[in-house]
């Protein structure tokens, strides 16, 4: 299982990241979403037409044109034809969120919260590394599709800085008690052998009654996209107006006890996979999907450390016509494997090609892996033995499995559960100071 940074998270799934950072067994090209040819999808607008006002948030101006641009890249991430009639779904609350987010803005600058260029340049840069894409791709990428980058980084812009604020806003409460890690650890074993659930969600907000019509239409449309096999948690990511959109929704493994009571009884009745129908709850609309349930406790599973060097090609491999440098890197990757003897040997080798993505992905649960051939690889790879070079579009790679071990993933360390505890604070922050914004402040939507 693949753990994204609170950040990045929202970032890499953007762009329709791997499912693994390292997967190098699967085919990228499916991971990402094909742009629609260029008669398929609606004329940008002119310059009058995107200048015109959308919404003026205390002073300051929403176009036509940041909803419009916002639009099409949720349209573009999520893998949706980018149409009239999809942007026309959308662009209620793609502006009801830019007006939420120009308020988040306006109270970083408020605070004086600056997040550098170097900042934005570096969240560009993992996502590009994340996804396999040469540096500079992502402009094109999205230049595709019709969308400016600036709207990408005008996002990045506020959730770096968001996160930054509320980080800062809890102090010392960002310290954890350990009284408080003890008394969840006695909660959770008085609940040994109940159920508890994997749950991912989409929180879309209602802050007056008059937006409720507009927040229901919106999540029957996200609804239908992803029961047509849109990614949740770039869904998530994109539109959901909780503190775990950072996470691609997910709520990690919870118990009932903290779950709202309307969202337990239909998560108590859904198959693992399934995406839920809108269900009300304060403060607006939640969708879910169950990724997986199991009984507190007790979920005995095989996880393991790896290592991978990974050899980028310049450009997109065609198996029948690879070009001399794309043989070269093949060579460069054989050597790897026939020179490493120990999982430090494969994070220098990863280093010396670039360090395009991450040596370490982490811990991973063997059965949780989604490629067949991956996992199979992964499971039976003697521990300390470099694989044969992966070869995929993008690239090549060499793995090491450093370690393999059968662990109780139902029984939480006091580091996962100190994280819970502070993403609850995080959370609670989060949506206080927003509901104090939006009461203060002065907003006139156009229609």
């Amino acid at each position: 299982m693949r753990v994204l940074t609170p950040v990045f998270g929202l970032l890499l799934a953007t762009v329709a990241a791997l499912p693994l950072p390292f997967l190098m067994a699967a085919n990228p090209a499916q991971a990402q979403p094909a742009a629609p040819p260029a008669d398929a999808r609606p004329p940008r607008l002119s310059p009058a037409q995107g200048a015109a006002i959308a919404a003026v948030v205390n002073g300051d101006v929403i176009s036509i044109g940041d909803v419009d641009n916002r639009a099409r890249l949720f349209a573009l991430s999520t893998g949706l034809p980018v149409s009239q009639d999809v942007l026309d779904r959308l662009l209620p609350q793609v502006r009801r969120q830019l007006i939420d987010e120009r308020l988040r803005l306006q109270e970083l600058q408020r605070r004086a919260i600056a997040i550098s260029d170097q900042d934005i340049a570096a969240a560009i840069g993992e996502i590009e590394a994340g996804n396999g894409l040469p540096r500079g791709m992502l402009r094109q990428r999205l230049g595709a599709a019709g969308v400016d980058l600036r709207t990408m980084i005008d996002q990045i812009r506020v959730q770096i800085g968001w996160s930054r604020l509320l980080r800062g806003l809890i102090g010392r409460n960002s310290e954890v008690n350990p009284t408080e890690i003890t008394e969840m650890e006695a909660s959770l074993r008085a609940q040994v052998g109940q159920t508890e659930w994997r749950v991912a969600e989409i929180f879309v907000p209602i802050g007056e009654a008059r937006q409720a019509a507009d927040a229901q239409r919106f999540a029957d449309t996200i609804i239908a996209q992803l029961r047509s096999g849109a990614n949740f948690g770039v869904v998530a990511a994109q539109f959901s107006q909780s503190q775990t959109a950072l996470q691609g929704g997910d709520l990690g493994w919870v118990q009932g006890n903290q779950l709202d009571p309307e969202v337990l009884r239909i998560v108590q009745l859904m198959p693992a996979g399934a995406v839920s129908n809108p269900i009300r709850v304060p403060g607006g609309i939640v969708i879910v999907t169950l990724r997986a349930k199991r009984v507190i406790g007790s979920d005995n599973a095989v996880v393991a450390h790896i290592r991978q060097a990974f050899y980028p090609f310049a450009s997109r491999l065609n198996p029948a016509a690879p070009t001399e440098e794309q043989r070269a890197t093949l060579e460069k990757a054989r050597a790897a494997s026939a020179a490493a003897r120990t999982c430090e040997d494969v994070e220098r080798a990863n280093t010396a090609g670039g360090a395009g993505r991450p040596a370490d992905p982490g811990e991973l649960r063997v059965d949780g892996i989604g490629n067949a051939a991956l996992r199979d690889l992964v499971a039976s790879l003697p521990v300390g033995r470099a694989s044969q070079p992966l070869i995929a579009e993008d690239g090549v790679a060499v793995l090491m499995v450093c370690s393999r071990e059968t662990k109780n993933l139902g029984v939480p360390t006091q580091r996962e559960l100190s994280q819970r505890i502070l993403s609850e604070r995080v959370e609670l922050t989060g949506r206080q100071l927003m509901r104090e914004l939006q009461r203060r402040a002065t907003i006139d939507i156009r229609s």
